[in-house]
């Protein structure tokens, strides 16, 4: 089912004059990457040939077929596993953050939490367990994974803890890290994760398709890379632990396995010499760039002049907003109102340093950084989206900002510097009903952002 922006329409959208140029756009870049759409792209079955992409695997004809689907485009990518293979898949477990009431499901689905992992993300990953030990020499093992597996599926070495992991999580969410430096623990601390899952599955094939969340596509850092080999170690964790100065703060159990896994008293995560080439492989299907494509072919079509500029976008959302702020003020200051609209496209990954209890996530952060630098640009609109539909803690997928967002919150009491303090974007673009909501999306690609000038 095609993405829909749900009612109400940010304030700032409302009376637009480009307004459904810009959501026709934004609709494109996300059903681009619908994870339904992208396996049935990339999959096909001929007898007991199964292609992948350009590639040809032959399945055993007395082995079995297995989907594994993971991540919150999990549903989606599995419907569109169950539509190419049919009755060729034997069983399959699909586990995910949540599961609109009126979507179906080909296979059976566990929940887990996101993006601190709890109860429910250590029970899916102990049914995945079960689900692995089934399998045996001869069979096939199709993973289909996207953002939010990490979370999802959570299942300590021991002798860690589910809340030793969860602090964990919670302190590296708070200082900034970045998603590799994230995954980069979560790999030397849990058991399905780096690698994880081909070590569970010896003799048996895996074959994963996998829509990319993170920046450059790694397929090592992709849901902390489950099924491929890693070229992190145990001495690289404690390097980001001691880069954000956690010692004293983790756990003391984590601090204490990771020193003795680095010692070699623990075992290493899956390594490139330990995989046969013929035994795994990795096939990214949808990627930042592919939504940020599609728009840019959108905004063309209706005749509007596209620069896009980066699918590696990083940096702290709020200077990032203050960044795309000035550039909009560059813009407008020297581009002829006479001239044809103008879209700047970006994608990627920001991070927040969270200091508040405020509620938010990285896209509305973005925009609130962009606030007071693009008071009186009436030229320009700034959106911010989250790809998943779920910007960080809060409900909406991302924000919008106009020239006239700083007056009239300004007019309504609402210091955009004094919510950012509290990182509370969502409660900030909330009263001023520029929050952007979306329809499931069915896919997570990170990022995106829309610098208008029309």
């Amino acid at each position: 089912m095609p993405v829909e922006f749900l009612p109400p329409l940010p304030y700032s959208l409302q009376s637009h004059p480009w307004r459904t140029v810009v959501l026709d756009a934004l609709c494109a870049a996300l059903n681009a990457v619908n994870g339904e759409q992208a396996v049935c792209q990339n999959l096909h079955l001929e007898g007991d040939q199964l292609w992948v992409g350009e590639q040809r695997f032959p399945l055993e004809p007395r082995g079995r077929l297995a989907v594994l689907a993971v991540g919150k485009a999990a549903v989606a990518m599995a419907r569109g596993a169950k539509a190419v293979l049919g009755e060729r898949v034997s069983q399959g477990l699909i586990v995910t953050k949540f599961l609109p009431q009126d979507e179906l499901a080909p296979f059976p689905v566990m929940l887990g939490d996101h993006p601190i992992p709890k109860q429910r993300s250590l029970r899916a990953a102990q049914a995945v367990g079960r689900f692995l030990k089934s399998l045996q020499p001869g069979d096939t093992l199709l993973c289909l994974i996207s953002g939010g597996a990490s979370a999802l599926l959570t299942l300590p070495r021991s002798p860690l803890r589910l809340r030793d992991l969860q602090k964990t999580t919670q302190l590296l969410l708070r200082c900034g890290a970045t998603i590799y430096e994230l995954n980069t623990l979560r790999k030397h601390l849990e058991r399905l994760k780096g690698g994880g899952i081909v070590k569970s599955v010896n003799s048996v094939r895996v074959i994963s398709l996998i829509i990319s969340d993170v920046i450059g596509d790694a397929v090592e850092v992709i849901g902390s890379g489950m099924t491929t080999a890693d070229p992190t170690t145990f001495g690289d964790a404690i390097e980001v632990i001691d880069r954000y100065e956690l010692r004293r703060l983790i756990p003391p159990s984590v601090l204490e396995y990771l020193l003795q896994g680095a010692q070699g008293l623990y075992p290493e995560t899956l390594k490139p010499n330990e995989v046969a080439p013929d035994r795994v492989l990795n096939h990214v299907i949808a990627s930042n760039r592919h939504a940020c494509e599609a728009a840019q072919r959108s905004l063309q079509s209706s005749g509007v002049e596209v620069f896009y500029l980066t699918s590696y976008l990083q940096g702290e959302a709020s200077q990032v907003g203050r960044v795309f702020a000035a550039f909009a003020r560059h813009l407008c200051a020297t581009r002829s109102a006479s001239a044809p609209p103008l879209c700047w496209i970006a994608g990627g990954e920001t991070t927040v340093t969270v200091r508040g209890n405020g509620i938010g996530g990285r896209n509305s952060e973005v925009a609130l950084g962009a606030v007071a630098e693009m008071s009186g640009l009436e030229r320009a609109l700034l959106i911010t989206l989250a790809s998943d539909g779920d910007d960080g803690f809060s409900p909406a997928a991302g924000a919008v900002v106009n020239g006239s967002t700083a007056t009239r919150a300004s007019q309504m009491g609402l210091s955009p510097g004094a919510f950012l303090k509290r990182n509370d974007s969502y409660t900030f673009f909330n009263r001023l009903q520029d929050c952007l909501y979306t329809s499931p999306t069915h896919t997570n690609v990170n990022d995106l952002i829309f610098l208008f000038i029309g």
